[in-house]
């Protein structure tokens, strides 16, 4: 006959069983850290960030400085130097660049030079958003070889940019160093996750080994198998077992 579970009883059960729900519990966090620590292979990142411009630095201090010669011809009294006004930056300009730099984004992943260059290694590379920047970013199990990878394919970068396009320039802002810590696995995160999967199946089990136990232990399971009162009990005074 099926037991009436209710939620005070549910947590009767686990109050009862709470010794083995902890026990499982810490055995389940247990084996997901040595597992974590010994089994999962730690993998590291390292990145390096390039720019690309859609002009070069020379043609535009050039034509910066034929327009500031013909602004000082009009203008007797201009305090600005060739070279202040050479080193402005107009928006066309880096909404171009920008534009430019998402589409070597595409030409780097699919350049036959850079991709003999991962080395087993995950490669990805992202502009950041509205700028004319590129990381380059290195995932593998070796942090020297993630750094060296990372440099190897910015330098490459360099060549297959001036290989596609006559004009604009690549440069290279911060070159890639061994990281010194793992990204993944994350031991504490598993750990807890592993915890928590044993509480829940420790939980579970003792519901399911409550529901299945047909064996009568109280006045109260009398009452619900044959639905009438119990008015009294015969104690067992055979404490010895005998």
């Amino acid at each position: 006959m099926p037991k009436n579970i209710t939620i005070q009883k549910i947590l009767g059960v686990l109050l009862h069983r709470i010794r083995f729900i902890v026990i499982v519990a810490l055995a389940a966090g247990l084996l997901t850290f040595l597992y974590t620590y010994f089994f999962i292979t730690p993998q590291y990142t390292s990145s390096t960030m390039i720019f690309v411009q859609n002009y070069n630095k020379k043609e535009v201090t050039d034509d910066t400085a034929d327009k500031a010669d013909t602004e000082s011809s009009r203008t007797s009294d201009s305090n600005s130097s060739n070279n202040e006004v050479a080193q402005k930056i107009f928006n066309s300009d880096i909404s171009g660049s920008s534009t430019l730099a998402k589409i070597c984004v595409t030409l780097f992943q699919n350049s036959d030079k850079i991709t003999t260059l991962y080395n087993g290694c995950s490669v990805s590379f992202s502009t950041v958003e509205g700028t004319f920047y590129i990381n380059v970013n290195v995932t593998g199990d070796d942090p020297e070889k993630c750094a060296n990878v990372a440099n190897q394919i910015s330098d490459m970068c360099n060549e297959v940019f001036h290989d596609n396009f006559m004009y604009g320039q690549l440069g290279i802002i911060r070159t890639a160093k061994a990281p010194s810590s793992p990204i993944s696995p994350n031991k504490m995160r598993n750990t807890l996750i592993g915890f928590a999967v044993g509480l829940v199946a420790a939980c579970l089990i003792s519901v399911l080994l409550e529901l299945i136990d047909t064996t009568i232990k109280s006045d109260e399971d009398l009452s619900e198998i044959y639905k009438i009162p119990v008015f009294a009990e015969i104690p067992d005074f055979n404490t010895g077992g005998k």
